[in-house]
């Protein structure tokens, strides 16, 4: 497998290819987009390209990943000139795990069982039960659609090291500890995975306890991936941890697991029912999707504040994610007033 960055250094961005414990510099490439363009246009394979091109300058990886050099390190995938050619969006209720902990956010407006001793059953678990019945359906035949849901353009998207900011008007904000995916579409309309790479999929799980329909509104939130693009990535199991660290301490860490063997959905499922939507298959779009993820420290009852780090890391997809929480304050709300062009 291929892993790559993206770097900048305030005046120019490279990509580089990821050679523990150094990065190897493509030679003429400035982005994983217009490498990927490339690639799609010809019909050469991305991994063997990236080799080809990896002649350039050799960095250190340990200050780049520190932050205290001067390469800093981007998202692995933007759409240079046009965040509006990027969208981001998720397919929930894919782990059991996430499925309790909705079910134990929604239980006051669930649905009574047939049985008088069950347990209310919420929507939320009622979808991810029938992921488990016909979200994996035979090669070449279509299963049962999973949740999806938006999250915004290629502006919402963070890197490493970036705060993820929870704005003045939200209630909270909560880790998401996922891979997404990451895809271009080709010219002539067809999807193409260009990788996949570690994500937080940052929400708002106070807000959406509220009540169940403030779901779409609490995925409205900033977001981040990275460090690493792993060009041929495989999905069939992924082992990984997240941590939440205040000041030198971690507040709670959980071991998580993701993959379709620990998933009701299969990938190709996944990515039937995102793309079967002419709207999602614009050429020359790019599309960063996350999978669902395994377990929230939000469940465990853990309220993140200004100045905690959110820190996920899964085998074989490269270096940790790790990025702060920043707390608008409220005295920042202010109504968006509309102007009329009568």
């Amino acid at each position: 497998m291929v892993h790559l960055v993206q770097i900048g250094n305030g005046t120019s961005r490279r990509v580089a290819l990821v050679e523990e414990p150094g990065l190897r510099c493509l030679e003429k490439v400035q982005s994983v987009y217009a490498l990927a363009k490339e690639c799609a246009a010809s019909g050469a394979k991305l991994a063997e390209r990236v080799l080809e091109l990896a002649r350039g300058e050799s960095l250190d990886y340990d200050p780049v990943f520190a932050g205290t050099s001067a390469w800093h390190l981007l998202p692995p995938i933007d759409v240079p000139g046009g965040p509006s050619r990027l969208m981001v969006s998720g397919t929930g209720l894919t782990h059991l795990g996430s499925a309790k902990d909705r079910q134990v956010m929604h239980l006051a407006g669930a649905v009574k069982t047939e049985s008088a001793n069950a347990e209310p059953l919420t929507d939320s678990m009622r979808m991810f039960q029938w992921g488990v019945q016909g979200g994996r359906p035979a090669p070449g035949e279509i299963g049962i659609a999973p949740e999806w849901f938006y999250k915004g353009n290629g502006s919402v998207l963070r890197g490493p090291l970036e705060p993820l900011i929870v704005p003045a008007f939200g209630e909270d904000g909560g880790e998401e500890a996922e891979i997404a995916g990451v895809y271009l579409i080709g010219e002539d309309g067809t999807p193409c995975r260009i990788g996949m790479t570690v994500g937080n999929e940052f929400s708002d799980h106070k807000f959406e306890k509220r009540n169940y329909l403030n779901l779409a509104g609490s995925k409205l939130r900033m977001c981040s991936v990275g460090p690493e693009l792993v060009v041929g990535a495989q999905f069939q199991a992924a082992s990984g941890e997240v941590r939440i660290v205040r000041g030198a301490k971690t507040i709670w860490s959980k071991a998580v697991e993701t993959g379709e063997q620990n998933m009701c959905h299969s990938l190709a499922n996944m990515e039937h029912h995102h793309f079967k939507f002419v709207g999602h298959r614009q050429p020359g779009d790019v599309h960063v999707h996350y999978f669902g993820a395994h377990s929230l420290s939000f469940g465990a009852g853990i309220a993140l504040e200004d100045g905690d780090w959110m820190e996920v890391q899964f085998q074989g997809f490269g270096r940790a994610l790790r990025n702060p929480v920043r707390v608008a304050p409220r005295s920042e709300d202010r109504l968006v007033a509309v102007r009329s062009l009568a």
